[in-house]
């Protein structure tokens, strides 16, 4: 029987810290006072060899059972079963692919393809649930700002999903062009799909500051409804990702890469902060992870963050062909501060007051030993995310994505600076085909006048690759949401939505 876990805010103070399930911290999202729920301890799971004979079902029941110590054995099974099933294209939900030194962890096997697929198929099981077990009766409204993935993958998880409501907002050119295909045509009774005059942070903040609205959130309550978050500031999305870290690990020990109890290097690009941090919450429990290596583009705040300790967000916002990682504010940084302060809210509460006050903040000179000592930041530009895709697929005969290039151009570069040969794992997080522009540019192909959706045919045709069956007919689908707000006007529609 696992010990009780609770989760707090990462701004309480000893004093006033609430002890929440995971049922309430789930359907709350984020606390009252806008801190980030975090477990109350670490429970540990020691690997045996014995481990690389688990399916990831089973490995995903294993470690939840650590966590949702609320939850009976038979719903954490309900949700995992009816989370990691044929909606993946491959039975080992997770592939991986190995060359010499160097792993890729295939986090895009899913219906949306994209790694936030991982989180987003569980996330409403766990939710619903949850409400279940807290008599819950109000209708809970999800509201999810997004980057390009996390849109889609959570419009796929929550559709049609009874008791519940989603509105997800995207930046207008913050996109790719399947990306916003796939949230635009997205079907379902339940939801609204909106495009932001602004970039990533504009939306997330908006949303943040709805949830923060106590004026807003009774007037609602009178009317039946409750928000929660698919964002990774929900504690129920990052937990999943634990799972898939564990399991590459004893993937490569099935597969001979590496023995049981070697360590291994992690990276990972990086915008939000919630995959790396998955990882660290892995290393936490006893995964044997040497570093983190957290890739950017060049919206570097955290590259430059590791490197100094301070994290300063004035400056300018760069649409890139990585947008999953447009992003200068990383709400997921926060549960990191409060880990590397030994859980001291009063440190975190001060940076996040900077950090709003003065659009910066600076570590203490503990807090940054720690950082570096785990962490190396590095960040590619869109140049050197192009040659990084040639190179993979010249060198390796291996096709990756944007986002999983920048996050091997930083393990190079990390490899030449340190000459750290432990074997690596790196973050695929996404198909190749939802960045078909860029993708096509660096195998080769000539654009020309052709959209993203011509490309993906030319891009199969010339490697060889199959047209993953979610977006095979995507540019042909009927657009079912068209509207755009400004940035200032997300309260107001949520509002006239929740009519």
């Amino acid at each position: 029987m696992a010990s009780q876990i609770t989760y707090s805010s990462t701004r309480s103070l000893e004093a006033q810290k609430e002890q929440l399930s995971f049922s309430e911290a789930v359907v709350k999202g984020i606390a009252d006072n806008g801190g980030l729920f975090v477990p109350s301890k670490f429970p540990k799971l020691h690997l045996t060899n014995e481990m690389t004979n688990l399916s990831y079902n089973a490995l995903a029941n294993q470690i939840f059972s650590l966590y949702l110590t609320d939850f009976t054995e038979k719903e954490i099974l309900s949700c995992v079963d009816e989370a990691y099933d044929d909606k993946f294209d491959s039975d080992r939900i997770v592939p991986i692919k190995t060359f010499s030194q160097v792993s890729f962890i295939e986090l895009f096997h899913g219906r949306t393809l994209a790694f936030k697929d991982m989180a987003l198929s569980i996330l409403p099981h766990f939710l619903k649930t949850s409400a279940n077990k807290l008599g819950i009766t109000d209708e809970i409204v999800i509201l999810t700002a997004t980057s390009g993935d996390t849109g889609k993958a959570a419009l796929e998880g929550f559709a049609d999903k009874e008791g519940i409501k989603i509105i997800v907002f995207y930046p207008t050119d913050g996109v790719s062009d399947v990306q916003k295909k796939q949230m635009t045509t997205q079907e379902g009774k339940n939801v609204s799909v909106l495009a932001i005059d602004g970039n990533f942070d504009d939306a997330q903040t908006g949303v943040k500051n709805i949830f923060l609205d106590t004026e807003l959130k009774k007037q609602l309550k009178e009317n039946g409804y409750i928000f929660s978050s698919a964002n990774s500031i929900n504690i129920g999305r990052l937990l999943p990702q634990i799972v898939y870290y564990y399991h590459a690990y004893l993937e490569l020990v099935r597969e001979g890469a590496i023995a049981i109890g070697t360590p291994i290097n992690v990276a990972v690009p990086t915008g939000n902060f919630g995959n790396i941090l998955a990882a660290y919450y892995a290393r936490e429990m006893g995964l044997p992870i040497n570093r983190f290596i957290c890739a950017s583009n060049v919206n570097h705040v955290l590259t430059d963050f590791i490197k100094t300790g301070i994290y300063n967000i004035e400056r300018p916002f760069e649409v890139t062909n990585s947008p999953s990682m447009d992003i200068l504010i990383s709400s997921n940084l926060e549960r990191l501060l409060y880990a590397l302060s030994d859980g001291d809210a009063s440190i975190v509460k001060k940076l996040m007051a900077d950090l709003a006050q003065k659009q910066s903040y600076e570590l203490t000179e503990d807090m940054k030993r720690k950082l570096t000592t785990l962490f190396y930041g590095g960040f590619a530009t869109d140049q050197e995310t192009i040659e990084a895709i040639r190179t993979i697929y010249q060198s390796l005969d291996y096709v990756v994505d944007t986002h999983t290039a920048v996050a091997y151009k930083v393990y190079l570069d990390y490899v030449r600076e340190t000459h750290d040969q432990t074997h690596t794992l790196i973050a695929s997080t996404a198909s190749p085909y939802k960045f078909a522009g860029a993708v096509s540019q660096a195998v080769g192909i000539n654009k020309g006048t052709q959209d993203d959706f011509e490309l993906i045919k030319e891009l199969s045709r010339m490697t060889g690759l199959t047209i993953p069956a979610p977006i095979k007919d995507l540019d042909s689908r009927e657009e079912l949401h068209t509207k755009t707000l400004s940035k200032d006007g997300l309260k107001a529609e949520v509002l006239n939505l929740l009519k």
